[in-house]
């Protein structure tokens, strides 16, 4: 009884501690001083995206723990559950889109010429 009530809180604090990643790489507020030090500022963002995301895997991991052991036996694996799937794709969607923007930010958006 209280494992099923354990699941959907624990599926939403998974999605939310990854909102919290997702939100710190992508939409960080910088300071506008910080243009004249760019690279401290990416360096900053990287950084706490990384701290995050350790604490949004030990999030996971605890949620994966209760959704496997709500199951019957024998258990699933640990990283067939619902919240560690989620952690998965959704980390591997943001590496992807975090080089993808960095590498338009520093090619084609702010560059003077023309590229079409």
């Amino acid at each position: 009884m209280l494992l099923e009530l354990a699941k959907p809180v624990a599926l939403l604090l998974c999605l939310l501690s990854l909102f919290a990643v997702f939100h710190i790489a992508f939409f960080t507020l910088e300071d506008p001083q910080l243009l004249l030090q760019p690279h401290q500022a990416i360096n900053d963002r990287i950084i706490d995206s990384l701290l995050l995301l350790a604490l949004s895997a030990g999030i996971s991991l605890i949620g994966g723990l209760i959704f496997r052991e709500a199951e019957p036996l024998p258990h699933p694996s640990l990283s067939a559950t619902l919240p560690l799937q989620i952690f998965y794709w959704a980390t591997s969607i943001m590496v992807v889109l975090f080089f993808l923007a960095r590498f338009l930010e520093t090619r084609y958006i702010f560059s003077p010429s023309i590229h079409w």
